[in-house]
């Protein structure tokens, strides 16, 4: 397996991975051709160094999953780095193959090395099997999160 950032060629089976659940299809628009503003937002993604959009390859250089890591530079802390996950995907055609758990040991080490005191992650109600996984993975919810949606 092969841990890499994304390129702007990946983004569209990033996009289809992110559209393939019931949540996914509401929010996403994938077709071909892929809307522009996907790769716009790739661009902004990829100029920023406390962003990296990450694929998760076979041997083959076959995209299995996905994930964005950011670091959140804060004050608090000390100064303090916090880590935190979006956007986890696995194929499903390869999921509960035990991809997604060396994917997110992958963004742990990949979060200690950049310094982080911290990794956090937010997961949709409505997705109690990805609750239970992150919960064997170590994450304990130890906050309850709130969010205003302006659409």
């Amino acid at each position: 397996m092969n841990f890499r950032r994304a390129a702007r060629e990946d983004v569209p089976s990033i996009v289809k991975m992110l559209s393939d659940d019931e949540l996914g299809k509401s929010r996403e628009d994938f077709r071909e051709p892929l809307p522009n503003k996907y790769y716009l937002a790739f661009a902004s993604i990829d100029s920023d160094p406390n962003q990296e959009l990450i694929v998760v390859e076979d041997d083959n250089d076959e995209i299995l999953g996905t994930l964005q890591l950011s670091f959140l530079q804060y004050l608090t802390f000390q100064g303090g780095i916090r880590a935190q996950i979006e956007a986890v995907r696995i194929r499903e055609d390869v999921r509960g193959t035990g991809i997604g758990q060396k994917l997110f040991e992958w963004a742990i080490e990949r979060a200690r090395e950049r310094g982080a005191h911290l990794l956090q992650l937010t997961t949709d109600k409505k997705r109690p099997d990805a609750l239970r996984f992150y919960e064997k993975l170590g994450f304990v919810a130890s906050h309850e999160g709130m969010k205003i949606n302006f659409e």
